[in-house]
C-alpha cells in the first residue's frame, strides 16, 4: 500500500533533473521531500502525480501505476495559481467541479474549509485583494476540499504569519489522523522536524540521504550543549568553545556527554543559575547543510 518510487529518472534536453531516485511511503503520515533550489523536488512531485512522464523507473500507488486518474490527490504548488479577478467562492466551486464533485457536496466542503481556515469573510472577495498568506490558505483549501488520499504540499507555510502557521499545522495533523498520506516539500526545517518521520534529501537530482529522521539524527554524535542563563559563563569557565551566543542562550561545542556534565557541575559549584541545560542532537537544518551545502 502507499506510494512507491523505484529508480526514477527524468531528463530535460541535456539536463538530468532526477537521477535514479527511489523511496517509499508505506503508511499514512507526513513524508519530507527536501533539497536545494533546482535539486529535482518539483519534477519528482509532478511525476508522482502523473502531471509529467518519467523517462525510466516505476511509480506506483497501492501497487498500480500512477496516472492522473488512478490517484485521488491534492496538490498545493509553490507557485500561486488563483485567478486574480475572480471571487474566491467562484474559484473554489470551479476547482471542485474539476475534481468531479457534485455541487451540493462541493458547497458543503467549501463552507467547512472556509470556516476551518477562518476565511469565510473573504469568500466574495477577489483573489487579488487577499494578502499573500490568505491566498495561500485558499490554495490549501483547493488542495484538500475533495478529500484526497494523497496530499502534496510544496512550501505550505510560505507567506503565513505565526498564528496562521499554527492553524495550518493543526489542520495537517488532523489530516494525518484521518489516514492521509502527505508529502511535504519545504525549506523551513523546523516545521519539517515537527511533522515528518521519514525524509529524502535530493541534491542535483540525486538522493544524498533518506530514511527515518530519528534514526538519522541518532547516528550523529551529541556534540553540542545548550545552556540558558542570565550570567556570562565564559568568565566562570575558561576555554569554552562557544558556537553561538544570543541573549541568555549559549550553544557550546563538546566532545562527549561527560564533558557536558562537568560543565554543569562547575556552573553549579560557582553558584551560576542555570535556567536550561540540554545536550543537543544535530538539527535537520545542520544535517541538510552538511549533505548539500557544498
Amino acid at each position: 500500500m502507499g506510494l512507491k518510487i523505484e529508480n526514477v529518472t527524468k531528463t530535460f534536453i541535456d539536463k538530468k533533473a532526477v537521477d535514479d531516485i527511489s523511496f517509499e511511503i508505506s503508511k499514512p503520515g507526513v513524508f519530507a521531500l527536501l533539497g536545494t533550489n533546482g535539486a529535482g523536488k518539483t519534477t519528482t512531485i509532478r511525476m508522482m502525480l502523473g502531471i509529467i512522464k518519467k523517462d525510466t523507473g516505476n511509480i506506483t500507488w497501492n501497487g498500480k501505476a500512477v496516472d492522473r486518474k488512478s490517484v485521488n490527490f491534492g496538490y498545493l504548488p509553490e507557485e500561486r495559481g488563483l485567478y486574480p479577478k475572480s471571487k474566491i467562492v467562484d474559484q473554489l466551486m470551479y476547482f471542485a467541479k474539476l475534481k468531479g464533485m457534485k455541487k451540493s457536496d462541493a458547497q458543503k466542503n467549501i463552507d467547512y474549509w472556509l470556516e476551518r481556515l477562518k476565511m469565510t469573510e473573504y469568500k466574495d472577495s477577489l483573489a487579488e485583494k487577499l494578502s499573500k498568506g490568505n491566498q495561500q490558505k485558499i490554495q490549501f483549501i483547493i488542495a484538500v476540499m475533495h478529500n484526497p488520499d494523497l496530499v502534496v504540499l510544496d512550501e505550505p507555510f510560505s507567506g503565513l504569519d505565526p498564528v496562521n502557521t499554527d492553524l495550518l499545522k493543526d489542520v495537517i495533523l488532523e489530516l494525518v489522523e484521518k489516514g492521509k498520506y502527505i508529502v511535504m516539500s519545504s525549506h523551513q526545517m523546523n516545521s519539517v522536524e515537527e511533522f515528518c518521520d521519514d525524509i529524502v534529501i535530493l541534491s542535483r537530482g540525486k538522493t544524498v540521504l533518506k530514511g527515518n529522521l530519528n534514526e538519522i539524527k541518532g547516528a550523529y554524535p551529541k556534540n553540542k550543549l545548550e545552556i540558558d542563563t542570565q550570567e556570562d559563563i565564559t568568565k566562570v569557565i575558561e576555554n569554552l568553545k562557544v558556537k553561538e551566543h544570543t541573549k541568555n542562550k549559549y550553544i557550546i561545542q563538546i566532545e562527549n556527554e561527560n564533558q557536558a556534565e562537568k560543565i554543569l557541575e562547575t556552573l553549579v559549584a560557582k553558584k551560576v543559575k542555570v535556567e536550561k541545560y540540554e545536550i543537543l542532537k544535530p538539527t535537520l537544518h545542520e544535517i541538510f547543510i552538511e549533505k548539500v551545502g557544498k
